[in-house]
């Protein structure tokens, strides 16, 4: 088997959810927003964050009657990510890598990580292999529908890939009782207006996404989201967002990322749907480092539609659209 032959399966809801996403055509490719780099240089996100702070007069204070409703099903749509690293942005192919962005010790991974993918046409490892969270801002580019729930005191950003929810707590500082990092890190905000200013600390070490650079465990993120509701009635989330790592890049990068409501997934019937790796994921390393896959057939392939650790007993299978107890 080889790699690049085969896909992994992850659960039929979420192929559905890609499959949807990227067939409907719900609407025409948009011209991206230009970035909107902060006010001035910061050295770090909390002074930028206190700086916006300030400036919002404290921000504001919505209650479940004023608070901005991004209802209904979103899927990612552009960004400039890739611009901050790559000559002409490409993150799959061509493009030469900017000197200077990265520090040399990640500048010289993401060259060596670049050289690979010329050689064999992609990263020959992903950390989704071991089943490993996406993380931060992975998170932002993740290709699956997406729902976003705003209240006065938190805002809860829910992603169909890994279950990963992103929790904003309004209006508080950053709480790490348990003194360790997370995928999704600690994340703080504030409303100023409609536009929803958040602080990310304390993420996993992961990369910006598959072919582009790693983050260290310094990694801080300070994003501002607004909805724009445009001439045709389309929706549209633009988040204006600034990275921070003082290990691995030589100074701060903006970005620009988008997502766009899609009416049409919820007519599909699309919904997020809980879903686990462990016992599902038929991704390994082979002995030569490679992502490699187990299909049907293969010894050591997981049916995610098997059965549970109980097959003797009736109602055990993990299909039960078939199963009946008449």
């Amino acid at each position: 088997m080889n790699v690049m032959k085969t896909l992994s399966v992850r659960g039929a809801g979420a192929v559905l959810a890609v499959l949807l996403a990227a067939a409907s055509g719900a609407q025409a490719p948009r011209e991206l927003p230009p970035v909107e780099p902060p006010p001035r240089d910061f050295a770090t996100a909390e002074a930028h964050y206190a700086f916006l702070f300030e400036q919002a007069g404290s921000g504001t204070e919505h209650t479940m009657a004023t608070i901005p409703v991004w209802g209904g099903l979103w899927s990612s749509g552009n960004n400039t990510m890739a611009d901050i690293f790559l000559e002409g942005g490409s993150r799959r192919s061509g493009g030469a890598i900017k000197d200077g962005v990265l520090t040399p010790p990640y500048e010289e991974h993401f060259k060596a990580r670049r050289a690979e993918m010329e050689e064999y046409g992609q990263q020959r490892f992903d950390r989704l292999t071991r089943c490993e969270h996406a993380g931060v801002p992975r998170w932002l580019w993740e290709p699956y529908i997406k729902e976003f729930v705003n209240m006065p005191q938190q805002s809860w950003f829910m992603n169909d890939f890994m279950d990963e929810t992103r929790r904003i707590h309004i209006g508080k500082e950053h709480v790490n009782i348990e003194a360790a990092h997370t995928p999704t890190g600690d994340s703080i905000g504030f409303w100023d207006g409609d536009k929803l200013v958040i602080w990310t600390k304390w993420v996993q070490p992961a990369d910006y996404v598959r072919g582009m650079p790693l983050t260290s465990n310094q990694f801080r993120m300070v994003e501002t989201w607004r909805q724009v509701v445009h001439d045709d009635g389309a929706r549209e989330l633009v988040t204006q967002v600034t990275f921070y790592d003082p290990l691995a890049l030589v100074k701060p990068q903006s970005a620009v990322y988008t997502h766009d409501s899609r009416p049409d997934l919820e007519e599909a019937g699309v919904r997020i749907r809980n879903w686990e790796c462990a016992n599902s994921s038929n991704s390994y390393l082979d002995e030569d480092g490679n992502t490699q896959f187990y299909l049907p057939g293969d010894p050591g392939y997981k049916d995610p539609r098997g059965f549970t650790d109980f097959p003797e007993l009736p109602g055990q299978s993990l299909d039960p659209i078939f199963d009946s107890a008449e």
